[in-house]
């Protein structure tokens, strides 16, 4: 047993950190995941995370690290909090409880939460087995875009974020309080619940936010505006015009614009996109993109929409058109996205997913001076 307040070194084999780029694994690529199953057993929220990629260096505070999450059991008398970073929370199964110093967040699919640096928690199941994807911001702190011509409405609306429901504990238990420090985890305990903080004041704080209040905005007439007209919060890379961290929604919404490919198009940018399913079928990738499911389009790679999303964008009678019952997001960074042992082997990757550009004809039709 170790003395009361002294750290404590642990091993959680699962949860990467930046850097963490390894000589056996190919980050180079366009790759795809079926959903990851919940596997029998007891996981908590710091034994069930799964680390996909990860980017930057958490030692200057620059970059991200993607994760899913798969949690079956509530962590007792045990509390958590990342020195490292901020986590954003996209549930796509079950429902979890975020009990936390400044109050309680339960969240569930569709609902987003956000847990600040330095935050002490404990999370518990509500519904399992609960599913879902974590964002590990290492930089600057997401906030909400500038909206700039956009105005005052639309995107997220600040009216809609949500703070804790205001709770504290009063009582003595021997308590595991996990801390994740520059990547490395350490334990310590002691002799109380640490959610024992009965005011607070201030401006940071966990809160949530439903997705579903988020108003999309688009081309309302023709041609394709870039997704950057989804975003719901930003970190910023101090780099103008790129991200530390984009997240990025595409939820059901009207496509009205004419002479138009409206599908997200095909492009190669500097920008690295990790895709999550939360339900319902994705516009650029009807077959294989499941709810659950996770992309990686890594920065500077060629994608775009399939064979059969090509076909139909550009055969279809351009009347307005609702896409519904879809939500997907991207975790949109800056910075190349390294894969992980767990992604590249143990994850269920799909191998054969470069192939859905293969059947794709070229177009020209050789004729000079045609426009």
């Amino acid at each position: 047993m170790h003395h009361t307040g002294r750290f404590a070194a642990i091993d959680l084999p699962y949860w990467k950190t930046a850097p963490h780029v390894l000589p056996g694994v190919t980050s180079l690529g366009q790759y795809r995941w079926d959903p990851i199953p919940v596997p029998d057993g007891d996981l908590t929220w710091l034994t069930g995370m799964r680390t996909m990629t990860t980017a930057g260096d958490v030692n200057i505070q620059v970059g991200m690290a993607t994760h899913v999450y798969l949690v079956t059991a509530s962590m007792q008398d045990e509390y958590f909090f990342s020195a490292d970073s901020e986590l954003l929370v996209v549930p796509q199964q079950g429902r979890l409880r975020f009990c936390t110093e400044l109050g309680i967040i339960d969240v569930q699919p569709q609902e987003i939460a956000i847990l600040p640096r330095g935050l002490v928690y404990r999370v518990e199941v509500l519904e399992g087995p609960a599913r879902g994807f974590v964002c590990e911001n290492y930089g600057q702190k997401f906030d909400l875009p500038d909206r700039g011509p956009i105005g005052a409405n639309c995107l997220a609306n600040p009216r809609d974020f949500k703070t804790p429901v205001a709770a504290f504990e009063d009582r003595d238990a021997r308590s595991r309080v996990v801390i994740k420090w520059c990547g490395q985890f350490h334990e310590t305990w002691i002799d109380h619940s640490p959610l024992d903080v009965v005011a607070w004041h201030g401006n940071y704080c966990a809160y949530k936010y439903d997705l579903r209040t988020y108003s999309p905005v688009g081309a309302i007439l023709f041609d394709h505006p870039d997704p950057s007209i989804f975003t719901v919060l930003t970190a910023p890379s101090g780099q103008d015009g790129t991200a530390n961290i984009d997240f990025v929604l595409f939820r059901d919404r009207w496509l009205v614009a004419e002479h138009s490919f409206r599908p997200p198009w095909y492009h190669k940018n500097i920008m690295s996109e990790l895709m999550g399913n939360i339900h319902g079928i994705y516009d650029a990738k009807p077959q294989g993109f499941a709810p659950g499911g996770i992309s990686l389009h890594n920065c500077m790679l060629p994608h775009g929409p399939d064979r059969d999303a090509f076909d139909k964008a550009t055969t279809g009678d351009l009347v307005p058109h609702k896409l519904a019952e879809t939500m997907s997001f991207m975790f949109e960074t800056r910075f190349p996205q390294h894969l992980t042992e767990y992604a590249a082997h143990e994850a269920p990757m799909q191998p054969e997913y470069i192939e859905v550009w293969n059947r794709l004809e070229k177009k020209f039709d050789g004729t000079p001076g045609v426009k």
